[in-house]
């Protein structure tokens, strides 16, 4: 059955709560007004304490208990503390939990004060020492109008996961008719506000609709997340001091509203409360097996990439403008995607790692790194009547590619410098380096490699539901899009360019092994596999070990 988020109800809530709302089967949403509203979620966790969230409704502040047990009756709590859900904090409640055994599976619930309680979730913590195998569930842009979240339904009904880790554009800033349009869009998966999200009350409302999803409730409620924004849960192509959807004659300051989605991230997200100074960066380490690294590359530290359109704008002989972007701007050293500070602590992390013994070194961040050009075939990809945008974009970037340039500016292509910097210090600390990645919708394998030697391995992870590759060239097979940019992309090893869904890392000992979960539709609420791909990297080789 599908389910239409009234927007009057939606709005109601913003202001008052909702309840019931996670049950399974959408149509049993109902309005109630007070109480648990959008189900649990878990966090961050480390050897030894995990992060709780909920969200809980009342006329104020509400105190509430968190229990952890490990078993799903409570009848032996091990652990848990006193929260209060703060009307000023959207009515969020969220605890780090301590003292809690290592590699240790828990359930966890929270109770108010009035005896309702939440419903169950499942966390755990991760393990200390030796490790022999470890399971990440690897997620990223979940556009709810364009279809279903089959790809978090999928995830939370297997039983193998220790962790997710969300990439990034778990939320997208669009009003109605933009991304998607209208013709589009999914019936019953609107969102609200129907208007871009700008202001503290959009946003919070824009989350607050999203996490009405049954499917994205269940994925946190029985895995923890890991996570990191991308740019669509500030404003497309984000960087640190603007946006290129973000206009400040209509939009305001855009330091403010960086400020206020920053906020109701850390508010609506299984993630820690940080103060001004504290950095968006960490690590997580898992026993011996693996250091998942993780980067902040939109806010903290990124400069507003070089544009092609820079090449096009003085008109005269475009060959000769790209020839001059390509040797001067574009290779630019003192543009960053991360900051210094970020870049040497990254470093830092890569030698702490191997020098600990410590078999895989696992960077998860949000854009694709391996270097892509676009193939000569595109110009014949594109139909003669689509959208002027599409065929303009298409143009450039053969042009661009013609000069040896790369077609997307806003992922790691657009800073080469620093790109080859960062791979080159994964190289100096002898790293076994994994590189996570999702932003482009479609998936991809590529051998990294710094001053022409192996630096490491690529596993870029598909959309959950924004369109791919697909929606630009519609007539041309899967398989030949795929075929020409691996061909002419010779870091790339394997590309899917047609399927949404998820990808899982499982690292062992002796392997990481990325495969790649191909949902058959989106556009009904099914999860059914098209099928699935998987390329491993062994230790020491740097490389993708092709099948075959």
């Amino acid at each position: 059955m599908t389910m239409t988020i009234d927007r009057r109800l939606l709005i109601k809530a913003g202001t008052f709560g909702l309840a019931a709302l996670s049950i399974p089967g959408a149509a049993q949403a109902l309005f109630a007004g007070r109480g648990f509203t959008h189900g649990v979620a878990s966090g961050e966790p480390s050897g030894n304490s995990v992060l709780l969230w909920t969200r809980y409704v009342a006329d104020s502040d509400a105190r509430l208990t968190a229990e952890l047990s490990p078993t799903p009756d409570f009848a032996r709590p091990v652990g848990g503390g006193s929260v209060t859900a703060s009307a000023a904090r959207d009515h969020i409640a969220k605890l780090t939990v301590t003292g809690l055994k290592p590699d240790s599976w828990y359930f966890y619930r929270f109770v108010a004060a009035d005896g309702s309680t939440s419903p169950v979730g499942r966390t755990r913590t991760l393990p200390v020492g030796e490790a022999a195998g470890f399971n990440i569930g690897v997620f990223s842009c979940s556009n709810l109008p364009f279809g279903w979240f089959n790809g978090y339904a999928h995830a939370a009904a297997r039983n193998d996961l220790d962790l997710a880790v969300h990439t990034g554009d778990y939320v997208y800033e669009y009003g109605l008719d933009v991304y998607p349009t209208r013709g589009q869009a999914l019936p019953g998966r609107s969102v609200q506000p129907d208007h871009e999200m700008v202001t503290l009350a959009d946003y919070r409302l824009r989350y607050a609709s999203y996490r009405l999803d049954a499917d994205l409730q269940r994925l946190h409620q029985v895995v923890p997340m890991i996570a990191m924004w991308d740019d669509h849960e500030i404003a497309n192509d984000s960087y640190r001091d603007g946006a290129q959807n973000h206009q400040s004659d209509s939009e305001g300051d855009y330091a403010t509203r960086r400020r206020i989605a920053e906020q109701v991230y850390r508010e609506w997200m299984p993630v820690a409360d940080l103060a001004p100074a504290d950095p968006l960066w960490t690590s997580y380490q898992i026993g011996n097996l693996a250091t998942l690294i993780r980067t902040e590359s939109r806010l903290s530290g990124r400069d507003k990439p070089a544009e092609l359109a820079d090449a096009f704008a003085g008109g005269g002989d475009i060959a000769a403008a790209l020839a001059r972007f390509r040797d001067e701007k574009w290779v630019d050293p003192a543009r960053r995607m991360l900051g210094d500070d970020q870049a040497r602590w990254l470093g830092d992390q890569f030698k702490a790692s191997k020098a600990s013994g410590t078999r895989w070194q696992v960077w998860a961040q949000q854009c694709v790194m391996g270097s892509m050009k676009l193939p000569l075939e595109t110009g014949d990809w594109v139909p003669r009547d689509a959208p002027a945008i599409v065929r303009s974009r298409s143009a450039a970037g053969l042009a661009a590619s013609k000069a040896g340039l790369p077609f997307n500016m806003d992922a790691w292509d657009g800073y080469p410098v620093q790109r080859e910097a960062l791979l080159q210090s994964a190289q100096a600390a002898d790293a076994d380096l994994v590189v996570l990645s999702g932003d482009s919708h479609n998936g991809w394998g590529f051998d990294l490699d710094a001053g022409g030697k192996p630096a490491g391995v690529e596993f870029a992870g598909h959309s959950i539901s924004s369109p791919g590759f697909e929606a630009y060239a519609p007539t041309i097979a899967p398989a030949d899009v795929a075929g020409a940019l691996v061909r002419g992309n010779p870091q790339l090893k394997w590309a899917d360019t047609s399927s949404r869904g998820y990808m899982t890392l499982q690292l062992t000992q002796q392997s990481a092994t990325a495969h790649w979960h191909k949902l058959r539709t989106i556009r009904e609420r099914s999860t059914d596999l098209a099928g699935s791909s998987s390329l491993s990297v062994l230790p020491g080789r740097r490389t993708i070990a092709m099948p075959g």
